[in-house]
């Protein structure tokens, strides 16, 4: 049984009722049939103010779940960012690791075929050096010597 019901019932029994008696002057008779007759109307409004708070308890639990799955969302979003860029950052620091070892690998290779190459070329204008003293030092002796010249006073081909 509903409020209204039972309200309802209720008036009617206290009007109908020997133990309870109004007197002439008593305004609660008429307080009673105005309150029956805004009764119906002032349900109606609490019935809508109900249902209008349910409405809006409604919308925000949408509105909250639907932030959550947005969040959740987002959440798991940043999370697989974070793990790219963390595998990313790995992946990075190993990448140059090797090649940090390979530039160095490749340095001292430089380094040991230039020594080489240098060693070659040293030995190389040693023997040239040498070899230039002693073109310097028979020339010398042809001069001191006078052979220089040729019998019929050309000059002949050098000695070297």
């Amino acid at each position: 049984m509903d409020r209204r019901t039972r309200w309802i019932r209720w008036t009617a029994s206290t009007r109908s009722s020997r133990w309870w008696r109004a007197p002439a002057r008593c305004p609660c008779p008429a307080l009673l049939d105005q309150l029956r007759q805004e009764l119906p109307t002032e349900l109606r409004r609490a019935t809508a103010l109900l249902e209008e708070r349910d409405k809006i308890l409604d919308a925000g639990r949408h509105e909250a779940e639907r932030i959550i799955s947005e969040g959740e969302a987002e959440h798991a979003r940043l999370v697989s960012v974070n793990e790219v860029t963390v595998s990313a950052e790995h992946e990075s620091s190993r990448i140059i690791g090797e090649a940090r070892s390979e530039a160095q690998r490749l340095r001292d290779e430089v380094d040991d075929y230039v020594d080489t190459a240098l060693a070659n070329f040293e030995q190389f204008l040693t023997r040239s050096l040498a070899s230039i003293e002693r073109g310097r030092d028979k020339m010398h002796a042809l001069r001191e010597i006078g052979s220089f010249q040729s019998p019929e006073n050309e000059p002949g081909p050098l000695p070297f």
